[in-house]
């Protein structure tokens, strides 16, 4: 995909990131099935998902885009059925580190800019933390979108954190 980088030095980028911020969350874009992509170029990738510890991904199957320099150069030979296991081996080892990344939260306070109502529950609200985590907690107060407000987290799956605000000085 004409990258002008490695994994080692991208490795070294990531253990860099670690050593000055280290709760920090990091995020990837992830193609699956590029032209002449190999088993072993694949579990490189998921390899890579382990070692970066990703808190979210956006992934997607390689498709062709009429103009793109790959399409212009590369055949598109990876087949759609093969691409579409790839995908979902990345999807569930993306998951299993989405959902570690979120329970390492569980019992930490973190400040969150109250987005609006949660999609479920009018009751909640919906709301993201420094490291845009989405974040869901009871409304409480007289607190509204657009204001910062301290939640402690207790509970978490893949996508999501849920919480509770804490009042001022707790």
């Amino acid at each position: 995909m004409n990258r002008t980088y490695d994994a080692d030095w991208y490795r070294e980028r990531i253990e860099a990131i670690w050593r000055i911020i280290p709760d920090c969350a990091i995020s990837s874009d992830i193609i699956t099935g590029f032209c002449s992509e190999t088993e072993e170029d694949h579990q490189a990738t998921l390899d890579m998902i382990r070692f970066a510890r990703y808190s979210m991904s956006y992934m997607f199957a390689y498709s062709e885009r009429p103009g793109t320099l790959a399409a212009r150069k590369f055949d598109d030979d990876v087949p759609e059925s093969l691409k579409k296991r790839r995908l979902s081996e990345i999807i569930d080892v993306q998951n299993e580190q989405s959902l570690q990344h979120n329970q390492n939260d569980i019992g930490r306070t973190c400040e969150v800019l109250i987005e609006g109502d949660s999609k479920r529950n009018e009751l909640e609200f919906k709301g993201r933390n420094s490291q845009n985590k989405i974040i869901i907690f009871p409304k409480a107060g007289n607190y509204a979108p657009g204001d910062y407000v301290q939640v402690q987290i207790t509970d978490a799956t893949s996508a999501t954190l849920r919480g509770q605000i804490v009042a001022p000085g707790q």
